[in-house]
């Protein structure tokens, strides 16, 4: 696997999925057209699956577009980092 295979939370090689940073079903929403650029809202990061699906567990769409629109947010969260804890004692 390439590097471009490695989940951007977990650091595991795996196969990855597409997480929006700002989720898109927000996209059309008054605050995030007048605040954000349609490149902006664009942006996301490449997330195992176990990841991915944690993420949305843990928060719903209006948190993750407001509080935890980075990387950088993602990775300093509480459950998130407990979940990457978790995760990385799996089987990729």
């Amino acid at each position: 696997m390439s590097k471009a295979d490695i989940c951007q939370l977990c650091a595991r090689p795996c196969q990855l999925t597409f997480h929006h940073l700002i989720p898109r079903k927000m996209h059309r929403r008054p605050y995030f057209k007048k605040h954000y650029q349609r490149s902006q809202l664009q942006e996301g990061v490449m997330l195992c699956k176990l990841c991915h699906k944690a993420i949305h567990i843990f928060y719903d769409e209006m948190t993750l577009a407001k509080h935890l629109n980075t990387l950088l947010l993602l990775q300093q969260d509480n459950r998130v980092q407990i979940h990457v804890v978790w995760v990385k004692k799996q089987k990729a």
